[in-house]
């Protein structure tokens, strides 16, 4: 197989083609929908409440647990474990970090920031160690990641994108270009370069985090769902931190926000982390013959280096799913949304992949559907416990939080069992920002970044084009808060 291939013309996608189109993810339909856990039954007493049972939140328990197994820990969630981004999300397991490096340096030196670099790259592995141990199965493969270039623009950026990431803690054998004639793995048309990682794998998200909120059960944790929870509240005087539900109040000595996208919905954060939509496709499964052209057999992901770029992977029973970022929400618009996608956003998606792969333009779509993920106002994640009032929160993950959410969750738990240790002291650990712009302005902005970008990729892909990324993709860059 050659990572390059030539074209064959490109369609959209047929009127005739039918589809599901939101409620839960394809993830979620593959595997069923989970039997829901009773609720909280009334007020209670625990030494760490968890508000979210996504992947930070269950890692987070995970790790209590599994180190002082005597903490009382209960998870509270308000639809089911893996309902939001946790059970949505492209199945990405890999060390990309969405912050600034530079502004992680400004404040703690770029020693720092490289071993948090190095430190997502062992989270890779981390999380692989646990699956296997813990016995949950989760189609992990780590075949690592490409990113491929299809015209000049892209080649530059992504010849620089390496070189810069090599500059903060990558090494060549942990990201390099690669040639055509190098590493003939997947038959990408119209690629022109690629970038590829050993540092990724291959993940059925929902059978990640259903298996995981098991481990979490029987190690002790008490999960309560269809639970929702209208406020935390801090320490006051002697009175401990409250999370107050619509099944009673739950007080403990640390809470945890582990909430992401969904952080608006609660009191007084608002403007916190800002709900970005990520949108997502799957094919029905993709005929062997047709395999036989595209090989990608090997479990790697793969992704582009457009502006408005796309995740995808082959999944174990044969399909690709594809993703990227959705149209903005509304202004006023609830962050579930029940999981629909957009029909622009689909079609993009479709235009994608069909770009990438011309023989599959027969597969019909089989599903799409959209997460929410949160997104800080400078883009950077966070880790943080607040000692004075007991409250805890990590997450602004962007487009990296499958990994991020697991060291995530073992930097809590130093955190908050007060040690002093490598993790604690990794750059992003009490990182503050600013809160977002109200509304209607974020949501202007927001669409016109998207707007810039977009046009920026159609300009950079004309024939005629120059080769060099496009002035109207650095002005979305600059533009504040990027």
């Amino acid at each position: 197989m050659r990572l390059f291939t030539t074209a064959a013309q490109l369609r959209p996608i047929p009127r005739s083609a039918r589809f599901a189109n939101g409620g839960v993810s394809h993830w979620f339909r593959d595997t069923g929908v989970p039997e829901r856990r009773a609720a909280l039954a009334g007020d209670a007493d625990y030494d760490v409440c968890v508000v979210g049972a996504g992947y930070t939140g269950l890692w987070t328990a995970y790790y209590l647990k599994k180190d002082r197994p005597d903490l009382r820990v209960c998870v509270i969630e308000r639809e089911f474990a893996g309902f939001g981004a946790s059970g949505r999300n492209g199945g990405w397991l890999s060390a990309e970090f969405a912050g600034s490096r530079e502004g992680y340096a400004q404040s703690h030196g770029k020693a720092a920031m490289v071993a948090l670099q190095r430190s997502l790259m062992s989270t890779v592995d981390e999380v692989l160690t646990v699956a296997e141990s813990e016995g949950i199965d989760a189609d992990l493969v780590k075949g690592g990641m490409y990113l491929v270039a299809d015209n000049e623009a892209q080649r530059e950026r992504l010849r620089d994108y390496i070189e810069y990431l090599q500059d903060w803690g990558y090494w060549p054998d942990d990201l390099h270009m690669v040639d055509s004639l190098e590493d003939p793995r997947i038959a990408v048309h119209g690629a022109v370069a690629a970038g590829y990682s050993p540092h990724a794998a291959r993940v059925h998200p929902a059978k990640l985090v259903t298996g995981l909120a098991r481990v979490v059960e029987g190690l002790g944790v008490d999960l309560f769902e269809g639970t929702t929870v209208e406020e935390i509240r801090p320490r006051q005087g002697a009175e401990r931190p409250a999370v107050v539900t619509d099944h009673g109040t739950v007080r403990a000595d640390h809470v945890v926000r582990a909430t992401e996208g969904f952080t608006s919905t609660l009191r007084g954060q608002g403007r916190r982390w800002r709900p970005m939509r990520s949108a997502m496709i799957v094919t029905e499964p993709i005929p062997d013959d047709l395999w036989e052209k595209i090989g990608w057999d090997g479990g790697e992901l793969l992704g582009d280096t457009a502006h408005s770029s796309v995740y995808s992977q082959r999944t174990a029973d044969g399909r690709i799913a594809v993703g990227g970022r959705g149209a903005p929400r509304r202004p006023g618009s609830s962050p579930s949304d029940e999981g629909a996608t957009e029909p622009q956003a689909i079609v993009e998606l479709w235009r994608a992949l069909t770009r990438m792969f011309p023989d599959v333009v027969d597969v019909p779509v089989e599903h799409a559907w959209s997460g929410v993920l949160g997104v800080p106002r400078d883009w950077s994640p966070t880790v943080h416990l607040d000692t004075e009032s007991g409250l805890a929160w990590a997450g602004g993950y962007a487009h990296s939080g499958v990994s991020t959410s697991n060291l995530a969750g073992r930097t809590l738990r130093d955190l908050i069992l007060g040690r002093s240790t490598d993790l604690t002291r990794l750059p992003w650990v009490g990182h503050e920002v600013s809160d977002w712009e109200p509304e209607p302005l974020r949501w202007v902005g927001t669409r016109l970044v998207r707007g810039l970008y977009r046009t920026a990729d159609r300009r950079e892909s004309r024939p005629r084009g120059k080769g060099h990324t496009s002035r109207l993709a650095g002005l979305a860059t600059r533009m504040p808060g990027r």
